[in-house]
């Protein structure tokens, strides 16, 4: 199988992603009604105008016409609990694949189309770091079965073939949430694509640097 990343400029391997995802706000943004046990809230990931990287709460009945200002990098949706009185409710999560795939593929959040290409993207990507464990698939064959190394946690994500597409996609929505990478100076040879001794599946190589 050809190597589907190698013919695009790889950015530089010192870029992380300097990051940090808020936990879940105790009032809506829009009206600023605070949560109960219970609410439906939808919660966006955006790149605002200003290029601040920003989560935005709402409740659900409240986002209808909510448009967030910037590029919404993923949307989900999850029921409101009230923090355990343990927990500090100025916690951050360093904005990483693993927090990022955990916060999408939560069981007990909505399931949501749109997000679908990202959880397979970062599957594979956890998947080669070893922090998530390939456990077969379902028996209708439409999902990939994996297993939280730390936790031991399932977790069902759709499959589909990773095409030359899917990883362009992705690249382009890596940029946008962490800043595209700088482009190769002029002139510079690009890698053309090689052949792969045996038909694996291409590694992510050009977008994994995104995600620490």
């Amino acid at each position: 199988m050809m190597n589907l990343l190698a013919s695009h400029p790889q950015p530089s391997k010192h870029k992380t992603m300097e990051l940090t995802l808020q936990p879940l706000a105790a009032s809506s943004r829009i009206s600023h009604r605070l949560f109960a046990e219970g609410d439906r809230v939808v919660s966006y990931l955006v790149r605002s105008v200003t290029n601040e990287i920003e989560r935005h709460d709402v409740l659900a009945a409240e986002d209808v016409d909510y448009r967030p200002a910037g590029f919404v990098f993923c949307r989900w949706a999850q029921l409101w609990k009230p923090r355990k009185i343990a927990e500090n409710s100025e916690r951050t999560l360093k904005l990483t694949a693993e927090n990022l795939f955990l916060t999408l593929a939560d069981p007990a959040n909505e399931p949501n189309p749109a997000n679908t290409p990202l959880l397979q993207f970062l599957a594979l990507m956890l998947e080669r770091k070893r922090l998530l464990r390939p456990r077969g698939v379902t028996a209708d064959g439409e999902l990939n079965l994996f297993e939280h190394a730390r936790t031991h946690q399932m977790y069902e994500i759709p499959a589909g073939e990773l095409t030359p597409e899917f990883f362009v996609q992705i690249q382009e929505q890596l940029g946008l949430l962490v800043g595209s990478p700088k482009k190769s100076p002029a002139g510079a040879e690009v890698a053309k694509p090689v052949q792969a001794e045996t038909p694996i599946r291409p590694p992510p190589s050009a977008s994994r640097d995104y995600l620490a």
